[in-house]
């Protein structure tokens, strides 16, 4: 080798160039991309990340640094490639009042082949091409940035290519392939992530430091399991944490929390560059669960009782709870479209389909009262034959302890309403009267109840109805009505409206 080339990389990246297993070979000169050598370094001794379901998380690491007096240059490396510069905290342990940071750096420019080559631009490089015939080189500058290309875990290609564009002393040489040679990296090319300080000390000596920011890429969310029993009396409910890692960073041993509720955030007019950067007692007889809940402002955080891995590009599941024998009731709901008012009109009857839905209580008393994030609820039950079938699934809101939840898990199949205008009149300029009728059939073998929604709006009253109705509040009304097996009920009433 005749520029004293001490190392090599194999990029695959190249191989879309048209290079066949194309190696890019590069010098020992500005292979750094530090700040020389009054920067240092630490290992963590602790990392702490809480996750918001927000996809954002907040990470904070424990190091010691070796400080002089004076201007200090410390290296704060592997942290998230996605992660927000604005949003660092940097503190000493030690001796908090002793050191301040003057100055902050987020390097990011990764030594990577597509920006190894941007950044050769007008520099000359070396393509050498190995035949049967030999070894073939050509020298030149490069007029280009080619976009090389990126593939994903899976091995799709992201990003398409441009070929090479040489300027050489005999000429321009288009879609040059082969093995490419560079004299030296282009300066300011980091191996990974890193936040670089400029430190004022008057303290020396080793500084426990504490440094905290907030990074995209970190997600969680709630998934539940219910199985229901026989008669849909009960269930056994188990949750499932699932926490999603793309902020290009591991975090390893780590302390974990996560956050539920609606967090304020002030979202930005474009998303960060470091986003475009490539990739980018609960149990009832059961074991303890290994989350602990606590009200923290006006969110819920839970915190695992052991520290985890939670590795870059990684989806990682963890229960939330498990809670059997959850007491449940099931409901049948036949809620009727908006009403037409504004005339008679006989002939707008109305079909719609029975929603069947599960009902419980979050309560300690029912083996729950943790407040439940939000999620998707999956419901399954078991057939005659003891297999487990699925039933339906939906997504529920934050639910705090003592609240009810509401599961709508499908449309039952022997059941059917309809509903239809019976007879209007027009009682004055600003009154008016309407008859409804509702049809309730039950083809089940058992009797059934189901609960009629009705909505009425503007200054409303019922005058009659052939059943006891409820008002829910200042629009919807209720009626509980039984329908026998394999039989049919009617519920006629008249509403008054004023406007």
């Amino acid at each position: 080798m005749n520029r004293g080339f001490s190392g090599r990389l194999l990029l695959s990246a190249l191989l879309s160039l048209g290079l066949n297993a194309s190696p890019l070979m590069l010098s020992q000169a500005s292979a750094e991309g530090g700040k020389g050598s009054d920067s240092n370094k630490a290992d963590s001794l602790g990392v702490a990340i809480t996750v918001y379901n927000q996809n954002f998380g907040l990470v904070k690491d424990v190091r010691n640094f070796d400080l002089k007096e004076g201007t200090n240059f410390v290296r704060f490396e592997d942290v998230a490639a996605a992660m927000d510069p604005t949003t660092v905290s940097f503190t000493s342990l030690t001796a908090p009042n002793s050191v301040a940071v003057r100055e902050q750096n987020y390097q990011f420019d990764l030594m990577d082949v597509g920006t190894i080559l941007s950044k050769s631009v007008g520099k000359e490089i070396k393509v050498r091409q190995y035949t049967s015939n030999g070894t073939h080189e050509v020298t030149g500058t490069l007029l280009n940035p080619p976009n090389v290309s990126i593939s994903d875990s899976n091995g799709n290609v992201t990003q398409h290519t441009q070929s090479i564009v040489l300027k050489t002393c005999s000429g321009i040489v288009l879609g040059a392939n082969g093995e490419i040679e560079l004299a030296e990296l282009p300066a300011g090319l980091v191996s990974k992530p890193s936040l670089l300080w400029k430190l004022d000390c008057d303290k020396p000596g080793t500084h426990k430091t504490e440094i905290s920011y907030q990074t995209q890429g970190l997600n969680w969310k709630c998934d539940y399991v219910a199985v229901a029993n026989a008669d849909d009396s009960a269930c056994d409910m188990t949750s499932w944490v699932t926490l999603d890692n793309k902020s290009g960073a591991t975090y390893k041993n780590a302390a974990l929390k996560l956050m539920a509720g609606d967090v304020h955030r002030v979202q930005p007019v474009m998303a960060p560059r470091a986003m475009i950067f490539k990739g980018a007692a609960m149990v009832a007889g059961g074991m303890a669960p290994q989350f602990t809940e606590q009200s923290f402002a006006e969110y819920h955080l839970y915190s695992l009782a052991n520290k985890t891995d939670v590795m870059n590009n990684e989806t990682k599941q963890l229960t939330l709870f498990n809670a059997s024998n959850v007491p449940v009731k099931k409901l049948y709901i036949f809620d009727s479209p908006q009403p037409y008012y504004g005339g008679f009109n006989p002939g707008n009857s109305s079909g719609t389909k029975v929603n069947v839905k599960l009902e419980m209580l979050n309560s300690k008393e029912n083996n729950l009262g943790m407040p439940m994030p939000k999620g998707k609820v999956r419901v399954y039950k078991r057939d005659k034959d003891g297999a487990m079938q699925f039933v339906g699934e939906d997504l529920i809101d934050h639910t705090p302890k003592d609240e009810k939840v509401r599961v709508y898990i499908g449309d039952a199949f022997d059941l059917v309403g309809e509903r239809k205008q019976t007879n209007f009149n027009q009682v004055s300029q600003h009154v008016q009267r309407s008859s409804m009728e509702l049809t309730l059939k039950n083809h089940k073998e058992t009797p059934v109840t189901i609960t009629c929604v009705e909505h009425a709006y503007g200054d409303w009253k019922i005058i009659s109805s052939s059943q006891p109705s409820t008002k829910k509040d200042s629009h919807t009304f209720e009626f509980a009505v039984k329908v026998p097996a394999d039989g049919e009920t009617k519920v006629t009433y008249d509403v008054e409206t004023r406007y």
